[in-house]
């Protein structure tokens, strides 16, 4: 069996948000993890990343549109915009734009950048964090 590209890795990664499946994304990270959602928080290892999956503040799993995907390296960028719904504010739209940096063949930080598209939700965070 070959091992997995950094793409697909990523492209593992958000099926697993999409369908909020847990240990299909905890599969692609490695234990020390670090996710900086820039604005927002800041989570660091497995543990907190799996509590951000399923955020309290949102309900069901976000629907994820990437647009495109860069690689360079250790980096994976990816462009493209979601939508989700906000236990406060309702139905929103966002882009995204996420930078993944690789270790040992696994995510070891994602650094997350969301810009609202909607005024149906001005903080697509909750306030806390994002999908």
């Amino acid at each position: 069996m070959t091992q997995p590209t950094q793409r697909d890795l990523v492209a593992e990664y958000f099926d697993g948000f999409r369908t909020s499946d847990h240990p299909r994304i905890l599969a692609t990270l490695t234990d020390d993890v670090e996710w900086v959602i820039h604005g927002h928080r800041t989570t660091r290892g497995k543990a907190q990343f799996d509590d951000e999956i399923e955020n309290p503040a949102f309900t069901g799993s976000p629907e994820l549109d990437v647009q495109r995907v860069y690689e360079d390296g250790p980096v994976v960028i990816t462009v493209g915009e979601g939508r989700g719904v906000s236990l406060v504010h309702g139905p929103f739209r966002f882009a995204f734009n996420d930078l993944f940096t690789f270790r040992d063949g696994r995510i070891a930080r994602v650094d997350s950048y969301l810009v609202p598209l909607s005024s149906a939700a001005a903080d697509p965070t909750g306030g806390d964090s994002a999908p």
